[in-house]
This record gives structure tokens, C-alpha cells and sequence, in this order.
């Protein structure tokens, strides 16, 4: 019995990739095991997105490599983004890795462990341009109660900074009725909350209906039985629409938040990210979107210290983050990437100054955010359930305003017994930093 060990670095998106991977290779009948030391093969699911990621995927492949160079392992496999962007550097450099399956070869999963154990390693490295991988066999490893959607591949934007369109290749949808049928059967295993991500969800089905079709792929997953939440990230500005607030604000599946990620607010700096909106735009679409839906949820993604960011322009960004008030926030450092524009830019910013900016604007966000969970007490909120509390009469749930992983939690101090993915209404009693807490109030129905 072959035992096969995935570890799955960087993005959601990435994530989806592995459970994929996870699924053809049940099929076959490998064994999936988290153990390293009972692993033969381990695959290594990478990611380049910025430095950060680019170096821990670089260590891991370093760490496993050491068990392949002991034989405690019979294979080792790199897989995703660095490997699909790197591999003649991890051929050279990291030389017990045995294959390498690029960005849009996840398909060769099957074919590529079994050449490696029969010493006939190869890789498989394939256009970039390919038609999305869809598996119907797909494993979920989040838990169960929800699971990621992935709607596409690929981007199209090329903004200067980044390197995604080199390695994941131009936009390509998923076809609705794939998707649909995906969605169908995650339901049917118990996944109640359905996150739709894309390296951009906003201009789904561009590519094949030959217009933005994500409002019309929402209303037709919200007519699944046994759903209960639809989470919308990665919703790039210019391209959200009243169609996509009307569907929001009417389906009460969809839950009320949006990732937008607009990365700065300065003119000057959006020009020379390629960026497609000015700071007016952004406050218009901001103020559209809270006026259709009051109690919307927004997070954005910032990066800082961009090549020629001027002390001026930082201090525009501050000062529109301190009017605009997001609900969540995440700030990057910027990473020069290889091969992208921004990377040549004259002016490169000092990692000291960098780092200096960063904390700027996460203290400034701390201070919203906490003013933010405060406000929340007294407040009703239909959460879901993530675990309980080790040792105490306490729960740890999500209400629509989280997304996992990168937001707050909701803390349910009850002796009532609950499950993971159960539905419960909450008061809210209090904040602490980032997080709520609340007991469950069964005279609320939302």
C-alpha cells in the first residue's frame, strides 16, 4: 500500500489544486496520510506569490529532500507555482526532487507517482494557457462544512508587481454547469458555506458567455438545497457591478462581505501598479456598496513601500484607510519579483522603510477594527460553529463577517452541546481585539 504525504503551501486557490490531486489519487487506490514517516511519496503543492512564499516553499522542498536523501521516502514531487515557474533552478539546485507537475498539470498527478516509483520520473510540464483541471473526485480538507470554489484560472490584469499571469496563464471560467454540478455534490457531503475564489471572481464567465455571468452562477447556487452561506472573495473594484450588488443584497444565501483588494489609494501609486481605479473610484465604489447593503462586510489587501512610494503618498493611503474604514484589512510589504515590471523600477523602497509603513497602517487598522468588534455588542448574529473550546464551555464559531483563516472568530461561552457546522443564533456580550463573544439567543431568527 503506497502511502502518499501532500503538504499544500500558499493560496486557497492552491488549496483546491491539491484537493484535486488528493481525489485522483484515492481513486487509484494510493493511501493519503499525514505523517511523514510512514510516507513513500511526498508531494510539496507550492507557491511564489511574493518572497515569503516563494522562500517557504523553497525550505519545505529543502526539509523533505533531506528525508528523500535518507530514503525515509522513496519520492519526492514539487508541484504548483515555484515549480511550474522555478523548475530548472529546483532540478539543479534541489536534485532529490524526482518530478515537477507545473501550474496546469495537476491532471498527470496519478501518472507522475507512479513513474517516480518505478524509476521513470519525468515532468509534466504543459501549456499554461490549458483548459482548467476539473476533477469530479475532489477531497475536501477543510473540515467538511465548508469547502473553496474555484471559478477560474488565471488573470488577465497584469499589474506590474505581479507575477500570476506568467505562471497560472490568462483568465479561463469554469464552466457554470461544472461548477454547479461541483457545488451539488460538496453539499450533498456536508459542506454547508461554499467560497468562491478566483485569482479575480468579478469578471467570471467573460471568457465563455462573453459577459460577467458571476451574478447569474450565484442565483443558480443559491437554488441548492442544503447550502446555507456563499462567500465572495477576490472581487477586484472597477469590475463589480450593480447587477453583482443587486444579486448580493437580494439572496439571502449570500452572505454580506466582499474581499476587494485594491492595494493602494494613491493615484500616482495605482498608476505605476497598473491598477484600474483612482482613489475617487475607490471611495465611490465603497460608498455604493454600503449604501445598497448597510451592514456589509469589506476586507481589502494593501502593499506597502512599492518602488518610489513617496512619504506623501504613504500618508494618502493612511488618510483614506482612516476615512474609509475597512471592517478587515491585510497589509504586504512589496516583494520584488523576477521578471515583472515593478522589479526594474527605479527607487526601490529600503526593507526598513517598508516594514516602518507596514506597521503604520496595521496599527491604524487595529484601531478601526477593535472600535469595530466593540460596536458589535448587543448585536444578533447567525454564526457557524468551527470547534469547540478544549477544556471550557466554549465554542469557536464565524459569523458572515469571517471568512476562515484570515479573519476574527465569534467565542459562544455555552454548556449547550454543539457540533461543528451547526448554525446557532448569538447575542453578542463583548469584543476582545479582533474577536467576539456571545451567547446563544434562542429568541433571535434571522
Amino acid at each position: 500500500m503506497i502511502k502518499i504525504l501532500f503538504i499544500s503551501l500558499g493560496c486557497d486557490k492552491n488549496l483546491v489544486d491539491t484537493e484535486t490531486m488528493l481525489g485522483m489519487l484515492v481513486q487509484k487506490g494510493y493511501t493519503i496520510t499525514d505523517d511523514e514517516e510512514e510516507a513513500d511519496v511526498v508531494v510539496v503543492n507550492t507557491c511564489c506569490f511574493i518572497n515569503d512564499a516563494k522562500q517557504e516553499s523553497i525550505n519545505t522542498l529543502l526539509e523533505m529532500a533531506q528525508l528523500r536523501e535518507q530514503k525515509s521516502i522513496k519520492a519526492l514531487i514539487a508541484a504548483g507555482c515555484l515549480a511550474q515557474r522555478y523548475k530548472e533552478e529546483i532540478q539543479t539546485e534541489i536534485p532529490e526532487v524526482d518530478a515537477i507537475i507545473g501550474t496546469t498539470a495537476i491532471d498527470a498527478i496519478v501518472d507522475a507517482v507512479w513513474e517516480v516509483l518505478s524509476g521513470a520520473a519525468k515532468n509534466h510540464i504543459e501549456d499554461i494557457n490549458k483548459k482548467p483541471v476539473y476533477d469530479k473526485n475532489r477531497i475536501v480538507t477543510t473540515g467538511g462544512h465548508f469547502a473553496y470554489l474555484k471559478i477560474a484560472e488565471g488573470c488577465d490584469k497584469h499589474c506590474t508587481y505581479c507575477i500570476i499571469p506568467k505562471v497560472r496563464g490568462n483568465y479561463r471560467s469554469i464552466p457554470m454547469e461544472s461548477l454547479i454540478e461541483e457545488a451539488q455534490r460538496l453539499v450533498e457531503f456536508g459542506v454547508k458555506e461554499l467560497i468562491l475564489v478566483a485569482q479575480e471572481t468579478t469578471i467570471y464567465g467573460v471568457d465563455l458567455y462573453g459577459k460577467k455571468s458571476l451574478p447569474a452562477l450565484l442565483r443558480r447556487l443559491c437554488a441548492i438545497e442544503g447550502l446555507y452561506w456563499i462567500r465572495i472573495l477576490y472581487c477586484y473594484p472597477e469590475e463589480i457591478t450593480e447587477e453583482l450588488i443587486d444579486t448580493i443584497r437580494q439572496e439571502d444565501k449570500i452572505c454580506n462581505y466582499l474581499d476587494i483588494p485594491i492595494q493602494h489609494a494613491a493615484d500616482s501609486v495605482l498608476m505605476r501598479m497598473g491598477r484600474r481605479t483612482t482613489q475617487q473610484e475607490l471611495a465611490e465604489i465603497v460608498t455604493r456598496l454600503r449604501t445598497a447593503i448597510p451592514d456589509i462586510c469589506l476586507r481589502t489587501t494593501l502593499i506597502t513601500g512599492f518602488p518610489g512610494e513617496t512619504e506623501e503618498e504613504h500618508e494618502s493611503l493612511i488618510n483614506f484607510i482612516d476615512e474609509m474604514e475597512f471592517d478587515r484589512l491585510g497589509v504586504f510589504a512589496y516583494s520584488p519579483e523576477e521578471n515583472t515590471p515593478a522589479a526594474e523600477f527605479v527607487n526601490q523602497v529600503p526593507d526598513e522603510i517598508k516594514a516602518e509603513r507596514q506597521a503604520d497602517l496595521m496599527e491604524l487598522q487595529q484601531m478601526i477594527a477593535f472600535d469595530k468588534a466593540e460596536e458589535m455588542e448587543g448585536r444578533r448574529l447567525l454564526v457557524m460553529v468551527e470547534g469547540k473550546v478544549p477544556d471550557e464551555n466554549a465554542y469557536v464559531a464565524r459569523s458572515y463577517k469571517d471568512a476562515p483563516n484570515v479573519d476574527g472568530y465569534v467565542f459562544i461561552q455555552t454548556s449547550r452541546e454543539l457540533m461543528t457546522g451547526d448554525f446557532v443564533p448569538v447575542r453578542v456580550t463583548g469584543a476582545h481585539e479582533y474577536d467576539l463573544i456571545g451567547e446563544i439567543d434562542d429568541e433571535f431568527t434571522e
